[in-house]
């Protein structure tokens, strides 16, 4: 049972499906810790377009109990599509540090539909802080056939890391060398 339900993490829900999201501008906003939330329940009050992944996160309470709880993937990060005002709405909330224009949108949208499209299968994610240079490679088979990522490695597993590259973070999936085939 988790400690209160989840929130809508994407406003509107169909976000990256409209024509509207690949023509708008869009910005990272650097919230104040433990913000993000806050930050999306105001944008939504105001109908802006915004994203910020949020996963399950069971721990188990000294009773034995399991707790789930929702908690951003990307840490003190929201995506945001708009112009100016709608930047300014976000920074007007109070939550809000720093926003910065990203430029390369068609790879922006194509990352978080990717990150979305895995947080939807309810597979573990693990957050990489830091992009490592490896491999491209595309998934050949298995439930996460078709998608694209770079290969790192750490303690003798193979992790296919889908990068939002702009953030120099990404997520990682836990993959079998067999399911992957190089790519460029």
């Amino acid at each position: 049972m988790p400690i209160l339900p989840p929130e809508p993490d994407c406003f509107p829900d169909n976000l990256f499906a409209q024509p509207e999201s690949s023509q708008s501008r869009w910005w990272l906003l650097y919230t104040r810790t433990r913000q993000e939330k806050m930050v999306m329940r105001r944008l939504r009050e105001v109908e802006v377009g915004h994203y910020g992944p949020m996963i399950p996160n069971r721990t188990r309470s000294p009773a034995g109990r399991i707790r789930t709880s929702y908690v951003p993937l990307f840490s003190t990060y929201v995506f945001l599509r708009g112009g100016e005002e709608e930047r300014h709405a976000a920074i007007c909330t109070g939550c809000v540090l720093k926003a910065a224009e990203i430029l390369d949108v068609e790879q922006l949208l194509a990352d978080l539909e990717q990150v979305q499209s895995l947080i939807e299968l309810g597979v573990p994610l693990t957050v990489e802080s830091r992009l490592q240079a490896g491999t491209k490679v595309r998934v050949r088979n298995g439930s996460f056939q078709g998608y694209e990522g770079t290969v790192i490695r750490r303690e003798n597993e193979t992790r296919l890391l889908v990068a939002v590259q702009f953030m120099e973070q990404g997520v990682s999936v836990k993959l079998e060398d067999c399911q992957l085939e190089t790519i460029g």
